[in-house]
């Protein structure tokens, strides 16, 4: 379709706007299009007298670590090959019988080499060979026959000359299926979605000859009943690769296929056209016309209207007092079309292995997480003596109903735990701290307890209940840090020396990153005694999952070895499959990839360092296509840790577009207190925050600010807003990088299908953002019209599509190419919703 470039001009009435186009019709607001945002609770917790001892509390057992069980997950070297009818209907879900696995689904029916004069060889297999023991077939093809081979030796293991004929060693199906994907090592692990999540589903299919191919993706729910069946399109001419979209919709284990086919009907639709229309073998193509319509009308389970069509087109193509072309054109109609997309006419139907795909609850894969240091909310300071009193979570609980407020969905909280005195840290990560310095909260352990206590600042157990509780009525999880380290006064150092690392002269190593340094703080080693520790860890987990807690922020995660997280998270999950683990990992690719692997349902990212538009579009493009399987990326825009140079110098604009672009690029994304108060100052030296939390209380004028209008509170509040009203910013894999022509503006886009009982709509957002926070840029978005999938409906009679800003409330008429003007200190981005059936 003609597409018309809108070239906006700018507005008068607002300058800061970017150039406005055509003014826009109303937009009605549809259920589809927005959505609710929770409201306040009321709940709160009773006021309790303060206690001077520390809270302290262990699970009421204390479980045993389980025998190692065998591989199940293991997969053979070689897949088997299975055989099933040809004539299943397309659009049919069916229940097996077959007693499902992680990777395969195998059939009982005899082979098809069944009564061959040598079948009674001894080395030949008969028609009542067992196949119970299949493991994991690669393929099931579509004969006439039902039959079943099962692979049990590598492809170059062959039988000897002169046997019988096997296809059970051989590596492909009738049609070749390769390169599935998502698949995590072969499938020993599983893919990860979220329900609701759309699953980029892709494989490499092809097929000897010229004869037309079809794939098609299939999704099995964890009672392995077929739920969706999609046609597979393909990406690029001569790649032989396809692609599709699967969305499971509720949690559990399912899992995914592709099946390969040849088309009967495109295979003779495509030879009848060129042949008819020079006149070669005219008749020989009707009469294949008739045998393959007649055919198709016989097949089982075809719908009366299906029948009926097929038996018309087969009686016109027969007749011979018909013109040719009005014979061919029965065969060829947009009703007969239509059918056979719906239901094709498939032959050889060769299906992949089946492959596990993980679905855990919405936030494992979607959420808002907001950071702030309890003893900060309600610390005083006083002046005359110089002493502080700390913040406790009945004062910290006051600050909750601002962050749901500002539709966040997670509060996270730094440890709660005792802090320890030896080698305590002074402000700004001194190594002399004064009387009145609180320390690290990270240096986890004192006299008091360790893990399984409660500062004594903070409160009691039944205070962190009321915290949770209240967090819980306003609609928001609570995030608890779990960091595997001690500080040199916690119990385990006295109780369990051989937790840790000694050194060469008899004492235990503290931990370091050169150049950091961190005295206060012991690592744990796991290789001393990794079932003590192991269980110990366990205990601890259980006892905060006890206390409401169903998130754990995990510290340092790549500083303990994988086996260890494969057990934990897998232990945990098998009774609590709604605890959530975030990794804290900022280390190699190749960690933070198998990390996820082995379970974290979410970690950490170098989003943080992506500011140029190279890097902001090579790394989204990475995380939503090449490890997005696994790997579930939160874009915290900062940490107590991590002030980037974008943010010390980059001003309010800075503080803008990061939230933009963090918000709107993954489906999770985090903000630290103080980034809403453009919190922006450095120690020297160091890319962290001067005065920074960690090291001593930080109380903050949160209202004030935003009664002064100095507060981005409603800019955050916005996005959040954004994010829970479209769909399409809750997947993470539906991103296509659009291009632009200044090397300052990004542009990107998202889109789903989202469906609700018989209907669907189509949610598209497309974001453009100004990376310089610092000038005016302006310039040329292109896009790719495919990728924001528009239909025929959605276009205005020039060519042009409705585009409406979420940010600014303006509105234009956008095509294939469009101008943009961005003013990072008023407007630094735009994010455009695509506006549907315009007609």
């Amino acid at each position: 379709m003609f597409q018309v470039s809108q070239a906006n001009t700018p507005s008068p009435s607002d300058p800061a706007a970017s150039p406005a186009g055509t003014s826009a019709p109303d937009l009605p607001t549809t259920p589809a299009a927005e959505a609710a945002v929770p409201g306040d609770g009321t709940a709160v917790p009773a006021e309790q007298p303060p206690k001077k001892a520390p809270a302290r509390r262990r699970a009421s057992t204390a479980r045993k670590a389980p025998a190692p069980a065998a591989d199940a997950a293991s997969v053979e070297d070689e897949p088997g090959i299975s055989v099933v009818p040809a004539a299943e209907p397309s659009t049919r879900a069916r229940r097996t019988s077959t007693p499902k696995t992680s990777t395969a689904r195998t059939s009982t029916a005899k082979t098809s080499t069944a009564k061959t004069s040598t079948a009674k060889t001894s080395s030949a297999r008969t028609s009542t060979a067992k196949t119970s023991t299949a493991k994991t077939p690669a393929a099931r093809t579509s004969t006439t026959k039902k039959a079943t081979t099962t692979r049990k030796a590598p492809a170059t293991r062959r039988k000897a000359a002169g046997s019988a004929f096997s296809r059970e060693d051989l590596v492909y199906g009738r049609i070749p299926i390769v390169g599935v994907s998502p698949v995590v090592e072969d499938g020993r692990f599983p893919a990860k979605a979220v329900p609701g999540e759309s699953i980029r589903v892709g494989a490499t299919v092809f097929r000897e000859g010229h004869d037309a191919l079809g794939v098609t993706a299939v999704l099995y729910d964890p009672q392995d009943t077929e739920t969706e069946r999609v046609p597979m399109r393909l990406t690029t001419p001569g790649t032989d690769r396809y692609e599709a979209w699967l969305t499971p919709t509720s949690e559990g284990a399912w899992t995914f296929a592709v099946e390969g086919w040849g088309d009967l009907y495109e295979t003779w639709r495509h030879a009848a056209e060129i042949k008819v229309g020079v006149g070669q073998d005219v008749e020989l193509m009707m009469a294949e016309g008739v045998v393959l319509f007649d055919r198709a009308a016989a097949e089982p389970g075809r719908p009366d209207s299906d029948v009926e069509l097929f038996r018309a087109a087969s009686r016109t193509l027969g007749n011979q007092e018909l013109p040719a072309e009005h014979r061919l054109e029965a065969g060829t109609s947009a009703e007969v079309l239509a059918v056979v997309a719906e239901r094709p006419l498939r032959d050889l139907v060769t299906e992949s292995r089946r492959y596990p795909l993980k679905v855990e609850r919405t936030a494992a894969g979607r959420g808002s997480w907001y950071e702030f240091f309890p003893r900060s909310e309600g610390a005083v300071l006083d002046p005359e003596t110089g002493t502080w009193t700390s913040g406790n979570f009945r004062t910290a609980s006051e600050r909750l109903e601002a962050v749901a407020g500002m539709g966040f969905d997670v509060v996270y909280l730094p440890p709660i735990h005792p802090i320890g005195r030896a080698h305590r840290k002074g402000p700004n990560n001194t190594l002399v701290a004064g009387p009145q310095d609180p320390g690290s909260p990270w240096a986890i352990g004192a006299p008091e307890g360790g893990h399984d206590t409660i500062h004594p600042d903070l409160g009691t157990f039944e205070d962190f209940d009321g915290f949770v509780a209240r967090a819980a009525d306003l609609g928001l999880e609570v995030a608890l840090d779990l960091a595997l380290q001690a500080s040199p006064d916690h119990p385990w150092v006295t109780a369990h020396p051989e937790w840790f690392t000694t050194r060469a002269d008899g004492s235990i190593a503290y931990a370091e990153n050169p150049p950091k340094k961190y005295q206060d703080i012991y690592p744990i080693n796991f290789d001393n005694d990794p079932e003590g520790l192991s269980l110990e860890v366990l205990r601890i987990v259980e006892l905060w999952i006890s206390h409401g807690v169903k998130i754990f922020r995990v510290d340092n995660p790549h500083t303990k070895p994988l086996w260890f997280w494969e057990w934990l998270i897998g232990t945990v999950n098998a009774q609590h499959p709604e605890v959530v683990f975030l990794a804290e990992a900022f280390t190699r690719p190749a960690m933070m990839q198998g990390l996820a692997r082995v379970g974290f349902q979410q970690s950490y990212s170098y989003f943080t360092w992506r500011n140029t538009k190279k890097e902001i579009e090579e790394y989204l493009h990475e995380v939503s296509h090449e490890t997005s399987a696994v790997y579930r990326p939160n874009f915290f825009v900062n940490t107590p840790d991590i002030l980037t140079e974008y943010l010390q110098f980059g001003g309010p604009a800075a503080f803008r577009i990061r939230a933009v672009l963090a918000a709107t690029g993954s489906p999770l994304w985090g903000v630290y207190a103080g980034y809403e108060l453009f919190e922006h100052v450095a120690r020297q030296g160091a890319e962290e925050y001067v005065d920074n939390e960690k090291y001593q209380y930080r109380p903050r004028d949160f209202a004030g600010a935003e009664e002064r209008g100095e507060s981005l509170a409603p800019y955050l509040t916005r996005l959040n807003e954004i994010r829970r009203r479209h769909a399409s910013l809750g997947d993470l894999q539906n991103l296509t990088v659009q291009s632009t022509s200044d090397d300052a503006l990004v542009a990107y886009s998202k889109t789903k299908t989202v469906r609700h009982g018989g209907s669907a709509y189509k949610d598209t957002i497309i974001v453009v953002v100004n990376v310089d926070p610092h000038a005016t840029r302006e310039g040329t978005v292109w896009l790719d019209l495919e990728s924001l999938n528009l239909d025929d409906a959605d276009f205005n009679e020039d060519g042009s599509f409705w585009v409406d800003d979420l940010l600014s409330g303006h509105s234009w008429k956008w095509g294939t190419h469009n101008y943009v003007r961005l003013d990072p200190h008023h407007d630094p981005a735009h994010v455009l919703h695509i506006r549907r059936n315009v007609k």
